[in-house]
């Protein structure tokens, strides 16, 4: 069986006002997440994938993200399947983080990677 290549681009190529999916569990996203970003942890992904084609609605390629690029590759392989345009975005928020990419908590603290 040959599968398409999965789609990923780097941190530095996500526009600042693209449309982030952040895949991570709730503890992760606490720590420390992109400005905007949906928050949808990938346990209950197909439970909320409602939102997600809600807010997709106006056909923006949907930038997944978890922690180093994992969880992220499998939730934009099942989006791409489901004829959604999605890419994983490489190395995930370490590599946010290590690009110094804007993060934000909603708690006020120093947001960090978890």
């Amino acid at each position: 069986m040959n599968f398409a290549p999965l789609p990923s681009v780097d941190v530095a190529a996500v526009p600042s006002d693209g449309f982030v999916l952040d895949v991570r569990e709730n503890d992760e996203w606490a720590a420390g997440h992109v400005d905007g970003a949906l928050h949808i942890p990938m346990s209950d992904f197909v439970s909320r994938i409602g939102e997600l084609t809600e807010a997709a609605d106006d056909g923006r390629r949907v930038h997944v993200m978890c922690r180093v690029g994992g969880r992220s590759a499998q939730v934009t392989q099942y989006l791409v399947q489901q004829g959604i345009d999605a890419v994983n975005i490489d190395g995930g928020m370490l590599a946010w983080d290590g690009a110094g990419r804007p993060m934000v908590t909603d708690s006020g603290k120093p947001a960090f990677v978890l």
